[in-house]
Order: structure tokens, then sequence, then C-alpha cells
């Protein structure tokens, strides 16, 4: 039951009790009044206000004592259910060591009843009735607690998950369109220079230029496919077999790179193929930024427990830089299938290593 559905329904039902109990009263016109108005006082301030815990438990209190006066010595009055109402109310608002004291209480008020009519049979049906209605309650708000935790837990859960897609997606859109734009402008810049000199020169490297930005855009669209449920034919993305494809777009653009590779790296599965394709591809995207004009090798080893990709540079980068996204997205990317990355300078140049297990 939440909450404004009890902060108004349990006044209600109290003040509907304490009036009925007033019906039936063998009490005095006037003891009954002050018991009734007690009630009818004390429920109205509890949920106007939203009492909780101990506060709710006193108020609640002072209205249960009302009922006793307008009920004293009756068992057969119905207006005892709004201590019922109000043992189940505390229950639902407040922790359990203000509903057991509330509880205490009114058991004490049922035992006094017992004490001072002895023969009356219908007080122990009111105390179990007492008794069963704040268990009851006390075990209604434990699991609607439990549910809003789970509810915090599936919230919290579905927003980490959407944050690791947007990261994810965003290190796919870097890779892909940090080589398309650094690659493609090596070719127009060879295009420019040549387009007086050598005019095939010229085309074939607006060619290859147009080349790359068309193979890029079909994986920006595979990247952005995968993103949408029931999609239907998007083209696959790149993977360690591919790894031949890329070296030579870097040769065609000017850069001299050699490339080994040992093993047979279409065996990979296709999240490791992947990180080692998008690792290579942004080392080689990096050298190409920081350190033009260098010598690059990639080395590929793909074993029975692990493949290690080991790129290096001849050249130191020519300025220093602050670290962007490429290396930490290329160790993300190893870590993500299990695996470990390390960059940085070694003896005349710049040497990352990856190893991805199988």
């Amino acid at each position: 039951m939440a909450d404004p559905t009890v902060r108004a329904a349990a006044p209600a039902a109290m003040a509907l009790f304490a009036v009925v109990g007033l019906a039936l009263t063998s009490q005095s016109l006037e003891v009954a009044l002050v018991g009734a108005g007690a009630t009818l006082a004390a429920s109205v301030l509890a949920g106007v206000r939203g009492s909780r815990g101990w506060e709710l438990a006193a108020i609640l209190a002072v209205a249960s004592a009302g009922i006793v006066l307008v009920c004293n010595g009756d068992a057969s009055n119905l207006g005892w259910f709004g201590l019922c109402v109000a043992i189940g109310w505390c229950a639902f608002r407040a922790a359990s060591a203000p509903t057991v004291a509330l509880g205490t209480v009114l058991l004490a008020a049922f035992v006094a009843q017992v004490v001072q009519v002895s023969d009356e049979p219908g007080w122990g049906a009111w105390i179990a009735g007492t008794l069963f209605t704040g268990v009851t309650c006390t075990f209604g708000r434990r699991q609607r607690e439990l549910v809003d935790q789970l509810r915090e837990a599936q919230a919290g859960l579905a927003e980490r998950a959407r944050a690791e897609e947007r990261n994810r997606i965003a290190g796919e859109m870097h890779d892909v369109i940090g080589h398309a734009l650094t690659v493609s402008l090596l070719h127009v810049s060879s295009a420019r220079l040549a387009i007086e000199d050598d005019p095939d020169e010229a085309r074939a490297s607006l060619a290859e230029a147009e080349r790359l930005a068309r193979r890029s855009l079909e994986e920006v669209r595979a990247t952005v496919g995968l993103m949408r449920s029931g999609s239907g034919d998007v083209a696959p993305l790149p993977g360690a077999a591919d790894l031949g494809e890329l070296v030579e777009s870097f040769r065609r653009a000017g850069t001299p790179v050699d490339c080994e590779v040992e093993g047979d790296p279409a065996t990979l599965p296709g999240t490791a193929g992947l990180a080692a394709y998008r690792i290579v591809q942004e080392a080689l995207t990096n050298i190409v930024r920081h350190a033009p004009g260098s010598a690059a090798s990639v080395r590929v080893s793909v074993g029975d427990e692990a493949t290690r990709v080991v790129v290096d540079s001849d050249g130191a980068p020519a300025r220093s830089t602050p670290e962007g996204a490429g290396v930490p997205g290329m160790r993300e990317r190893a870590e993500a299938v299990g695996g470990r990355l390390t960059a940085g300078p070694r003896e005349g140049g710049w040497r990352v290593e990856a190893v991805l297990p199988r």
C-alpha cells in the first residue's frame, strides 16, 4: 500500500471506528465524546503531518487511548477495530521498534480489560486480531521496502548498462572516424601536392580517400546497427583477419609499415579479433598523428592461449601531447576481453603492446 493511500485511508478508518464505538458505547456520553474527539484529532494530525517513526507511534497511542475510553468494558463494541487500524498504520509507516512499542501499549490495554471484565470471552479475539494485524502489516512494509530496493538496484544497473554502451559506442566512433580522417587527410594532402605535377597520382590518392571514407561509413553503420533491436542486415565489424588490409591502407597513405603475423588470426573469437584490429588501427593512427614520417612495425602472434599484439614506431612523438582517448581506449578494449595493454616510450621510439586471451 502506497504512503499517500495510508495517509488518507488510515485516518478515515480510525474516524469511522471512533464513530461506530460512540454509537455502541455503554459509557457516559461526556466520556465517550472526549474519547472519540481525541481519536479524531490525533488521527487527523498524524495524517496531515505525514508522521513516521516514534512521532507516529506517540500520536497513535493517544488515538488508541480515545478508543479505549469509548469502548471501555465492552468486548462486543466494534470500535475496538480502531486499535487494529492503529497498529497496522504504525507498522506501515514506522520501523519495528516504534511498532513493537505501540503494540505493547495496546496489548497492555487489552490485558487491563481482561482484569477489569474477566467474564468477557471476546478479549482474546481482540488480542489475537491486533497481533495478527501488526505482524501482517510489518511483513507488508518489509516487502514494500524490498521491492523499492530492487527497483533502485534495477534502475542503477540499467543506467550503468546505458553508460557502458555509450562508452563502447564512443570508442568505436573514435577509432573508426579517427582512422578515416587521419588517413584520408594524408591522401588529400598527397593529391593537393601532386595535382599539377602528377595528375594520375592525385586521382589515385583521391580515389583511395574515397574508398576509405566509404569503408569507414560502412563500419559506422554497422556499429550503429548493432544498437538497434531487431536490426537486420548490417555490415560485419572487422576482425584480426582484416589486419592486412588495414596495414595496406596506411602504406597507400605513405606511412611505411612492416607487418608480421604468426598463426591464423581468423581463428580468434570475434571480440578478441575486433579488439586486436582496433588496437592496431588506433596505434598506427597515433603514429601518423604524433610522429609523422616515422616507420612502424606490427607484430601479431596468435597462440593457443593468448594473442600478442605489438606496434612499434621508430620515432618518438614530435610534440608533447596530453593523453587523450587513444591509449585509454586501447587499454579498455584489451581489458574488456580479459587482457592487458601497455603503451609508452622505448629506445628510439614508442611501443604499444597488448596480450589478449583466447
